[in-house]
């Protein structure tokens, strides 16, 4: 199990991949996003996509369903402490596959609580590999773990 005092400024894994599959996007797009572009190939032409694309949030959140198997499931991890400089850099269509990559950018031991610290990475959920990655979106977390 992964402690705080495992992780230091430098730090990185990559994860994946997972298959973005249309039903899932869709369905997703159809609880939580209904934008005509995440649910109708023929509205995202209209807008100059090729296809229908997942939501934004959709890619989020299968970033971080493998962060969460991967790593977070076998840490210490308290919780998340917020997200900064979420964006999105590119569609994603049914049929790509996804990875996600994070690295440690800083690391503090909580002044009120020493048993714990704080640990900021940097995520990015990309589609490729080995030199041939496209990034398609990318954020900042912070969250809270317990020392080893």
């Amino acid at each position: 199990m992964r402690t705080f005092d495992d992780l230091e400024p430098g730090w990185t894994e990559t994860y994946g991949p997972h298959t973005m599959e249309r039903t899932a996007m869709t369905e997703f797009a159809a609880g939580f996003d209904p934008q005509p572009m995440h649910l109708d190939a023929e509205a995202a032409r209209e807008k100059g996509y090729e296809d229908v694309f997942a939501s934004g949030l959709h890619t989020v959140g299968v970033g971080t369903r493998l962060l969460v198997e991967n790593f977070l499931n076998d840490s210490t991890n308290l919780g998340g402490l917020g997200i900064e400089e979420l964006s999105w850099h590119a569609p994603v269509y049914p049929g790509d596959e996804l990875s996600v990559r994070h690295e440690v950018v800083s690391t503090r031991v909580s002044e009120s609580n020493p048993d714990r610290g704080v640990v900021v990475r940097d995520i990015e959920v990309f589609r490729g590999e080995d030199g041939d990655e496209e990034v398609v979106c990318s954020w900042t977390v912070a969250i809270l773990m317990a020392r080893g």
